[in-house]
């Protein structure tokens, strides 16, 4: 009842502000190059995305509530003009939905999205999916061997955060139903080792994003070296680690979440709430033939024609012309957009050829999964679609210039502890917008602004933006990467954020110690040691309290 007359408030707060855009002006703009938004880079630049996150937290209705904060986002835009806010939500070529949805990036990734989803269900339908599920029974015996398998699974897929969440998605997907562990704490442990693992390793899509954006900043120092020495002070990657795997060895949840485990293991209901996820079907009508290899192998062609994709984006093996770069530098210039379709198609294509030889499957059921694939992505790409409208609406608003412009009055009086105040403001940026690139790279210069560039403080700087950047992104709701691992556990979206809340915020709440300890010690092995305590001691602490209520 209550989540019901949340619905109705969010309905009538929209209807009002349709009545009120009718009541003013509806004029036309005379001069649209000297139009200016009234609320651009102020408070209520964060209204939309606030607007649409609690709605959706309390209503569990993503779809509507996402639509509410878009339409509010137009409504503060247009200046309660009707018509520019009607011409803002669909063409505006910065943030209007249809606009953005032709753009190349955007439907690059969709395009990735429907690729993977089609080579599942092929695996699916071949009996890859199922043959593994046999033999990790075999070889796999425990619920924690399942999540520590996940864990490594998702640590070694360290190129690029989507590849990470569905690849390891549909092949652990078998492993951890068999093992009884809910859909939820799949799509906790996919998230958790998606962009918190890009962010750490030198090698990926993330670390040329963050390289890209300090290489022209005037530091003294390359973009790549700035971000191979802010990885031993991002702690948020480091310490989620040590969570998970402390958690997992301690057999112990908390939260929402244990109610999803305590049903999966003793109910052997994955799902508790939300949706059911109609994926599983594939494997009853499959072919039973199938070997451990014929999905294994469909993996690693994926793993490597992408991987050979975003180097090729980048211009490696271009030596003719201007674009040519090294290794390094071909990750630093590529395109995640344009690389991961083109080694998703690939290695469909092969997949297809491979299963024929194989006479798994005949050429028309390949076909049939075509168009299955692309259904059971649906969900996820209508999420995705509309979490980039609210983040491009909330762009056009200037938010992020409004988050920036705080951290930055804060500069002067609390030096040691601004590595703590930009972790925070980075979470909060990244949280509200969904994104953690628009997060760093608006953040990142100024933080080598505020902070000289011999001084150790830079590289913590940038390692407290960076981390607090994947905090946010890790438990937004509009955040791409959670719509990627809630689609790669075929979770319901708005669970899987629920129940990781309250994990995400226990390893932020160590974070911030370890950055304001950091700050005034500036010596990465002493932050190590008090953070990893902390981390430890937080968890016993709260298991012993769990066996409390328990009792």
């Amino acid at each position: 009842m209550k989540k019901t007359n949340l619905s109705w408030v969010g309905a009538l707060l929209v209807f009002a502000l349709l009545l009120w855009c009718t009541a003013a002006t509806p004029g036309k703009i005379d001069d649209p190059s000297t139009y200016t938004c009234a609320v651009y880079s102020s408070a209520l630049s964060l209204l939309p995305p606030v607007i649409a996150i609690v709605l959706a937290l309390n209503t569990k209705e993503v779809y509507t509530s996402l639509l509410v904060g878009i339409a509010t986002g137009a409504l503060l835009y247009a200046n309660g003009n009707l018509e520019l806010a009607l011409t803002t939500l669909f063409f505006n070529e910065d943030g209007g939905m249809v606009s953005k949805l032709s753009d190349s990036s955007n439907v690059g990734i969709l395009v990735f999205l429907v690729m993977l989803g089609i080579l599942v269900a092929l695996m699916n339908k071949a009996g890859g999916s199922a043959a593994f599920g046999r033999w990790a029974s075999t070889h796999i015996h425990s619920r924690a061997g399942a999540q520590f398998a996940t864990l490594l699974l998702g640590v070694m897929i360290f190129v690029d955060d989507y590849f990470n969440c569905l690849t390891v998605g549909s092949v652990m997907l078998p492993v951890t139903d068999r093992h009884k562990i809910s859909r939820a704490k799949l799509a906790y442990l996919i998230d958790a080792t998606a962009a918190p693992v890009c962010m750490i390793a030198p090698i990926s899509s993330w670390a040329a994003a963050v390289s890209s954006t300090a290489e022209d900043l005037d530091t003294g120092i390359s973009g790549i070296q700035l971000f191979i020495r802010a990885i031993p002070y991002n702690f948020y990657s480091l310490l989620t680690f040590v969570f998970i795997i402390t958690l997992t060895l301690l057999k112990f949840d908390y939260g929402p979440m244990r109610l999803h485990e305590m049903n999966a293991r003793f109910k052997n209901d994955l799902y508790t709430t939300g949706d059911r996820a109609n994926g599983d079907n594939d494997a009853i009508d499959c072919n039973q033939n199938g070997r451990v290899i014929d999905l294994i192998l469909p993996v690693a062609v994926l793993i490597v024609t992408c991987f050979a994709g975003l180097v090729y984006a980048g211009g490696y093996w271009d030596a003719s012309g201007d674009y040519y770069h090294d290794f390094v530098g071909a990750f630093g210039n590529t395109d995640a957009f344009v690389a991961l379709p083109w080694g998703s198609l690939i290695a469909l294509v092969f997949t297809i050829i491979y299963f024929l030889c194989r006479r798994l499957i005949t050429f028309k059921d390949s076909m049939a999964c075509l168009p299955k694939g692309f259904i059971n992505m649906v969900p996820a790409i209508m999420i995705l679609t509309f979490a980039t409208s609210l983040k491009n609406m909330t762009g056009l608003l200037g938010g992020k210039y409004f988050v920036a412009s705080v951290m930055n009055s804060a500069a002067g009086s609390l030096f040691s502890f601004l590595p703590a105040i930009i972790f925070l403001v980075a979470g909060v940026l990244s949280f509200s917008t969904g994104t953690s690139w628009g997060t760093f790279g608006i953040l990142i210069p100024i933080v080598t602004a505020i902070f000289p560039a011999s001084s150790e403080l830079l590289i913590i700087g940038i390692s407290a933006c960076c981390a607090g950047a994947v905090m946010g992104d890790h438990c937004s709701p509009i955040s791409d990467t959670s719509i990627m691992a809630s689609a790669g556990a075929q979770c319901d979206h708005l669970e899987h954020v629920a129940t990781q809340i309250p994990y995400v915020l226990t390893v932020a709440g160590v974070c911030v110690v370890g950055f304001i300890v950091a700050g005034f010690v500036q010596n990465v092995y002493i932050t190590w040691a008090v953070s990893f305590a902390l981390m430890l001691c937080v968890l016993f602490v709260i298991r012993s309290m769990e066996r409390r209520k328990a009792a």
